[in-house]
């Protein structure tokens, strides 16, 4: 039985990898700063409160981890956060070092003890969630999260050099394109959603959609360094091409 971890397991892209690795039959850890108040029945599913930006916290996840399962086969680097639509000069301190503490430095510390313990025990998979700017994409508003994710492909492709090409522990990028979250409509005008909406109708997929396909590539495989996308640019220029015969309206 295969055994994963995946942090910000409680809503979005999270909960639904938590799901859907569950479906297949893998016993699953997920963490988060605060839990559902009644804890799931099913003795495969282990929910745990964690920081991610906080080592200790991370270590803690992974014994946890090992005491109810006996080891880490998976784990997924999936917590993170945004900031409001506004330019960097704009955004409240606090705003900006949440999303740099969680999106990178707190990745950055998990990828540390995870690898570390992969590499102690023998084997392992350490899968870092690419997002909106891991590809060079610039967008007004998401200047500090776009930077964090940039970062975390850099990273992720440095720990692969790191780790070497025969390495029994891989760590690889999983990006899942645009998601239809809490955090993708977040923080715009009625004005701008409109016109977002648009593009969110043509490259957009529910979690219910990206979640099984995700989950089913990451418990294949890939080589260290490799990568699982679910929106490659070929299926975005597709999309596009296609819009005028694929209405649909994903915020109905």
């Amino acid at each position: 039985m295969t055994v994963v971890v995946v942090t910000g397991g409680t809503r979005g892209i999270g909960q639904g990898l938590v799901r859907q690795f569950h479906a297949r039959g893998c016993s699953v850890v997920y963490c988060g700063r605060t839990l559902p108040a009644e804890p799931d029945p099913d003795p495969r599913v282990r929910g745990v409160v964690a920081d991610v930006t906080d080592r200790a916290a991370v270590r803690d996840l992974w014994e946890e981890a090992v005491a109810a399962y006996g080891r880490v086969d998976i784990w997924i680097n999936n917590a993170g956060v945004t900031t409001a639509r506004r330019p960097l000069w704009e955004l409240p301190p606090a705003e900006l070092d949440a999303v740099i503490d969680v999106n990178l430095r707190g990745l950055a510390h998990a990828s540390a003890v995870v690898l570390a313990a992969m590499r102690a025990q023998g084997h392992g998979a350490l899968w870092n969630m690419e997002g909106f700017g891991s590809g060079n994409q610039k967008a007004p508003g998401l200047a500090a999260y776009g930077a964090t994710k940039r970062a975390v492909t850099y990273l992720t492709d440095a720990l692969a050099k790191e780790l070497g090409k025969d390495s029994p522990v891989t760590v690889a990028h999983l990006s899942p394109g645009m998601v239809v979250t809490d955090l993708l409509a977040r923080d715009y005008t009625p004005e701008e959603f409109a016109k977002a909406k648009k593009i969110f109708n043509i490259l957009a997929d529910t979690v219910e959609t990206v979640t099984p396909w995700l989950a089913e590539r990451v418990l294949a495989g890939v080589p260290n360094g490799g990568r699982v996308a679910w929106l490659t640019t070929p299926k975005a220029f597709g999309r596009f091409a296609t819009a005028a015969f694929r209405k649909r309206d994903l915020f109905a």
